[in-house]
């Protein structure tokens, strides 16, 4: 028996010991798979055990993520910090070797999946990164950046339309150190892939500009080799469609049934005999050998990059300089960026973000995004930097089309593959379109930001398909992303402050409308989510709490009010931010001495009653509205000073 064979026959052992062991995980695809990752991990994929966020890395995706007993096994016999007790974990609460996947769990995970198709976005992003890197700072004689971006997809992968999106978009910007590893097994959950699925993925993808390499033997260690040497010289992304066995080596294999299958113990011992494996969880020391010997090979690779890179600064001193410096966040003048806009106050916020942005982009090499073909309407652009493009790396914006999945998947593959400071944008009725990938970014904990214009019913005659009554809500329920809807300039710096150097990622609501400017906001205070705007009273009668572009509408109403009561109000541009402060600072802004607590903004999210404490009112909208003004629709939704001053002093009447 051949080395590679003996290796590659205790990768099948590990993996489906590790499925049976835990009593759950996804065994087809870790049998039927094991030849194209261990061909990968064995004699391309270029990385570093022992600095395993070097820069020069290749980055791979396994974006199936169920199939991850194969990649953790991997993992551990090329010498990653995963052990073999961590297999014996795996699926376990706490472990180092979760169900799927998780960025920042395992060492070597690039980003966490599970969502299907997500992956090859995030791929597409991570390649675009290397790109842009590699215009900027290689030179003739010294390929600084140079890497790779391997991604493993299946039947389902390529289903998801976010993958689609993805491809298509990978095509037209010709981003040739990408590669597709597609386990082409034909076999889902449900039965046969023709079931659902007929097409012909390898014209598909031709007609989107890939290159396609077909290989019959994708169960062949050798050929999956073959294959990825010949796609890392192609001009073209490409993709490699390997036709595999489901489950091979097992009495299902082939069938839907082998999917999420486990083998009994009995059945494993005869799955392990039939490969010539008599050990549990055991990696033998030739097996082991070989794989270290392509650990090496990467450590120094790595070395050489190294010793390159000295030579770099030495011949290229400017260049070096500013490699070193293309990712320092350190250095953003947020006060800088404030003043420079201040003097466009009483503007949409759609319009202050695109003066603050372009600020941002003045002081920020590292900045890049764009838009799902809304440019023009979001204002979501950087002025006279260009369009990135396989003519124009050095462009700024991305044109992603109208595709917001893949647009907020490919921003966090971007910011995932280094530093980058990245953003999309679209209106906000269509966030939904990208919410899972702003879910996992929230996971993941990745800094992007989110541009949502168009926010509320103010979009007026584009009518109740446009008005996103629900969607604020909906971002405000993601677990780890924070909304920011300002009412001005400082509020939306504040939020590119809690983004940028608070690592984490940032939605914003901007308004279509303008804006009227009020006295007293605070960037200080918008930092802390909310903060009192005005502060007539240590005991209120009433205060009212608004956001964005109700902030004015709120001032207004407690300037009516005044005339009977003591009225307070408070600016809240972020609930999130708000809810992280302590409790004294949150009773000191919301009293608990007054009568009512109302809060006002054009949504119907029931997130405030989270803030308003048990003298919380909520005005919302109730329904889709009409397609009108948009002044008109708001009034009519009951957004204006004279019915919120009849709704309070109704509510305080209630009350006696």
């Amino acid at each position: 028996m051949k080395l590679t064979e003996k290796a590659l026959n205790y990768l099948k052992s590990l993996s489906a010991e590790t499925i049976t062991n835990a009593k759950s995980g996804h065994l087809g695809v870790s049998l039927g798979a094991s030849a194209i990752l261990f061909a990968l991990f064995k004699d391309h994929y270029n990385f570093d055990v022992s600095d395993t966020d070097f820069l020069n890395r290749d980055r791979f995706v396994l974006s199936a993520g169920h199939a991850s007993a194969l990649y953790y096994s991997l993992l551990s016999m090329f010498g990653f910090d995963v052990s073999l007790q961590d297999l014996k974990d795996f699926r376990k609460l706490g472990s180092k070797t979760p169900g799927h996947p998780e960025y920042g769990v395992t060492e070597g995970v690039e980003t966490s999946t599970g969502p299907l198709g997500q992956g090859v976005a995030n791929a597409v992003g991570m390649a675009i990164a290397e790109s842009v890197m590699e215009e900027r700072f290689n030179t003739v004689g010294f390929d600084i950046i140079n890497n790779y971006t391997y991604c493993f997809v299946g039947d389902g992968c390529l289903m998801e339309g976010v993958a689609q999106e993805a491809a298509s978009l990978a095509g037209n910007l010709k981003l040739n150190k990408l590669i597709l590893l597609y386990d082409s097994n034909e076999v889902t959950i449900n039965g046969a892939l023709n079931l659902a699925n007929r097409e012909n993925v390898a014209k598909k993808f031709a007609a989107m500009g890939w290159n396609v390499i077909k290989v019959a033997k994708g169960n062949s260690y050798w050929w999956c080799s073959n294959a990825i040497a010949r796609a890392k010289k192609s001009k073209k992304p490409t993709i490699i469609i390997f036709k595999t066995t489901i489950g091979i080596g097992t009495q299902k294999e082939g069938t839907s049934a082998v999917h999420s299958a486990v083998l009994s113990k009995e059945e494993l011992a005869v799955f392990k005999e039939n490969l010539k494996v008599k050990e549990s969880f055991y990696i033998p020391s030739d097996v082991r050998e070989l794989c270290m010997a392509s650990t090496r090979r990467g450590k120094l690779n790595h070395e050489k990059w190294n010793q390159n890179l000295a030579m770099y600064s030495s011949t290229h001193p400017e260049l070096y300089k500013s490699l070193l410096a293309f990712f320092d966040r350190k250095k953003i003048n947020f006060d800088r960026i404030l003043k420079n806009i201040s003097k466009y106050a009483g503007q949409s916020t759609r319009k202050l973000n695109h003066y603050a942005l372009n600020e941002l982009a003045y002081q920020c090499p590292q900045l890049i995004g764009g838009t799902a073909d809304l440019a023009p309407s979001t204002m979501a652009y950087i002025a006279n930097a260009g369009n990135f493009s396989s003519g124009n790396k050095r462009g700024k914006n991305l044109q992603f089309g109208v595709r917001e999945h893949a647009m907020s998947a490919v921003c966090n593959g971007i910011a995932l593959y280094e530093d980058f400071i990245t953003f999309d944008s679209t209106f906000m009725a269509f966030s939904n379109y990208a919410m899972p990938a702003i879910r996992m970014r929230s996971m993941m904990k990745v800094p992007v930001m989110s541009f949502f214009s168009h926010d509320s019913l103010a979009v007026g005659q584009d009518g109740p398909t446009h008005q996103p009554i629900e969607q604020i809500g909906q971002l405000r329920a993601i677990v780890g992303n924070t909304v920011f809807r300002p009412c001005d300039c400082n509020e939306l710096v504040a939020g590119y402050s809690v983004c940028i150097k608070g690592y984490k990622p940032v939605t914003f609501a901007l308004s279509r409308q303008d804006i009227a400017q009020v006295e007293g906001t605070s960037f200080e205070g918008a930092m802390l989510g909310g903060y009192l705007l005005e502060n007539t009273s240590a005991k209120p009668e009433v205060v009212l709490v608004a956001s964005g572009s109700e902030v004015p509408l709120a001032v207004a109403v407690a300037k009516e009010l005044r005339k009977k009561h003591e009225v307070n109000v408070v600016s809240m541009p972020s609930i999130e931010v708000f809810e992280e402060q302590s409790a004294a600072y949150k009773n000191k802004i919301i009293s608990k001495e007054a009568r009512l607590v109302l809060s006002i903004e054009a949504s119907n999210d029931t997130k405030w009653f989270k803030v308003l404490g048990a003298r919380g009112e909520v005005v919302s909208v109730p329904t889709y509205m009409g397609s009108g003004n948009g002044e008109e629709v708001l009034a009519n939704a009951g957004y204006s000073v004279k019915n919120l001053t009849k709704l309070v002093e109704a509510k305080l009447k209630q009350q006696k």
